[in-house]
């Protein structure tokens, strides 16, 4: 009794039809040549290779990699044929292929192509399943199951990667900490699963509203980071100040009832502030954030 029987439950009927396209030869031919990251600030994430593909940090490259000890334009992967040859563009640390350094060379199923001192793609041919399983297990390994927000390890790592990028280019990076207010008190009156709504839609909300190279996260609980490179201070303030306003007038709807919902942010900005480390970072968006909190909620507080 309780117990699951087997014997008495009628077996779903499944899509054969699908399931033979997908199992089927040619969708399981492993003729597409892809580069796995599989050491350095971008692990686990896949790129395909077609044509002329460059590997760097810079903005306008294929395989675009957070390190600061990889040039902008680093190396190339350029397919010719049946084949795909790897080619260091000149780059200040060098281009390795399994240990050994290289200007170019024709690379091989499972060859491992070091970029900088810490970053390591391995290289190989894939199919559609391949690249489908490989797809779902980067984005579980970087995403928040609740809500699809980066989560805080992700975080930490860019954090670090792109406070390197703005101290070398002397440019601006703003953080923002994003706390609700009395978030316990929705969960104990509406419920948890009213609490996991709100945190859906609060993050399905500012998904929308960031931009594509902007870095947003669930750092905590109930507790939320948007980084963001190029933001200055007055500009960081303005976006915090919106996105505080846009979460007391949204219309947080549970089972037919109005939730109350307010956060209280804090900001911290980069060169504004003497900040040597992500670690350093943090806590100073987080005093602000106290700040914020301790200050009556519902408000916005830039660290100085």
């Amino acid at each position: 009794m309780g117990q699951w029987d087997d014997d008495e439950t009628q077996t779903v009927v499944g899509d054969r039809e699908s399931l033979g396209k997908i199992l089927s030869p040619k969708a399981t031919n492993r003729d597409r040549a892809y580069v796995i990251v599989i050491a350095g600030p971008n692990v686990g994430e896949m790129f395909k290779v077609s044509g002329l593909t460059e590997i760097g940090r810079g903005q306008q490259v294929a395989i675009q990699i957070h390190d600061s000890e990889i040039s902008r334009r680093h190396a190339r992967l350029v397919t010719d044929g049946d084949t795909v040859i790897v080619e260091d563009l000149g780059s200040t640390n060098g281009t390795f292929v399994n240990g050994h350094p290289i200007d170019k060379v024709t690379l091989a199923d499972g060859d491992k192509i070091q970029v900088g001192t810490t970053t390591i793609l391995k290289f190989s041919y894939h199919d559609d399943l391949d690249e489908q399983f490989q797809r779902h297990m980067y984005e579980a390994a970087l995403r928040d199951g609740l809500t699809g927000a980066y989560n805080k390890k992700y975080l930490s790592d860019r954090l670090e990667s792109e406070l390197a990028y703005a101290q070398r280019h002397e440019s601006a990076l703003s953080l923002v900490l994003l706390d609700l207010d009395h978030f316990k008190k929705i969960n104990d009156t509406y419920g948890h699963l009213a609490g996991d709504y709100v945190l859906r839609g609060l993050a399905e909300g500012i998904n929308a509203s960031v931009r594509k190279e902007d870095v947003f996260a669930r750092y905590g609980g109930e507790e939320f980071a948007i980084l963001s490179r190029g933001i200055d201070g007055p500009s960081a303030m303005q976006f915090a100040k919106r996105l505080r306003t846009w979460i007391e007038m949204y219309p947080f709807i549970f089972e037919g009832k109005k939730l109350p919902v307010t956060a209280s942010l804090g900001v911290a900005t980069y060169p504004d502030l003497q900040i040597e480390d992500g670690e350093a970072f943090v806590q100073k968006a987080d005093e602000a954030l106290y700040a914020a909190k301790e200050g009556g909620r519902n408000q916005v507080i830039a660290a100085t």
